[in-house]
């Protein structure tokens, strides 16, 4: 299992970015830092990256350079005293503001950070409130949005098992696929989250916690004959602390 002794650089930006909700590509957006580089850092081929582009990286996700270079301070909480007050409470009955959504929350649906779980009957009658300005950010179209629950612990320290998950139903093409983005994937009838990286010959699926699960590499005729396809991208993830 991955621990913080032995979290890599790249670990520890994936952590703090998907704490944020950004993908790999928003945070190069936001840091000027190219895409291929925050690519390199994540999936842990640069293992000694520029000083100056881990520090554009802290900035942007509100963590120090120092921690994610060497781990030794925690990521800042994004809630506040100021935050916490500005929480509002709402129920089913709580009409729904201009801005806001609602989006299904399958709580029958398991993806699972794992070897996968097979899908079972959805149930729609929950539902999760977004912002509408939140989700054009992240170039979700609303109608394409769902939330369900992810289970296992392949996807530690980023994605705990119970952990809620916000999947872009309008990206299922290899041509979507971000390098190391998060993707819900149907292997075979199981529902799965990994981190996917096109290759030259296929695909590469991958965990977090790589010290129990190693990496997945599928030809293209492997992805046929083992009917593996791309549900969504993973928008937004949220869980409780522990």
């Amino acid at each position: 299992m991955t621990t913080k002794e032995n979290m890599s650089i790249g670990d520890r930006m994936l952590a703090a970015l998907h704490k944020k909700g950004w993908s790999l590509s928003e945070l190069s957006r936001r840091t000027g830092v190219p895409q291929p580089t925050i690519h390199r850092i994540g999936a842990g081929v640069s293992a000694n990256p520029r000083r100056e582009s881990i520090e554009k990286i802290a900035r942007a996700l509100g963590v120090s350079a120092e921690w994610l270079w060497t781990g030794r301070e925690g990521i800042p909480s994004k809630t506040t005293s100021a935050d916490i007050s500005d929480i509002s409470l709402w129920d089913e009955n709580t009409p729904l503001m201009d801005d806001e959504i609602e989006v299904p929350f399958l709580r029958e649906v398991e993806l699972a950070a794992g070897s996968g779980r097979f899908a079972i009957e959805e149930d729609q009658a929950e539902t999760l409130r977004f912002r509408k300005r939140n989700l054009r950010e992240n170039g979700v179209q609303f109608n394409q949005a769902k939330c369900v629950t992810v289970r296992g612990n392949s996807m530690i320290p980023v994605l705990r098992d119970g952990a809620t998950v916000g999947v872009d139903l309008g990206k299922t093409s290899l041509g979507d696929i971000v390098g190391g983005d998060l993707y819900a994937i149907n292997h075979n009838g199981q529902l799965r989250v990994k981190q996917v990286f096109r290759l030259p010959t296929g695909l590469r699926l991958r965990s977090f916690n790589r010290d129990e699960y190693p990496d997945e590499d599928y030809t293209f005729q492997e992805i046929q004959d083992q009917q593996i396809a791309i549900l969504g991208h993973v928008f937004w993830w949220a869980m409780y602390a522990k």
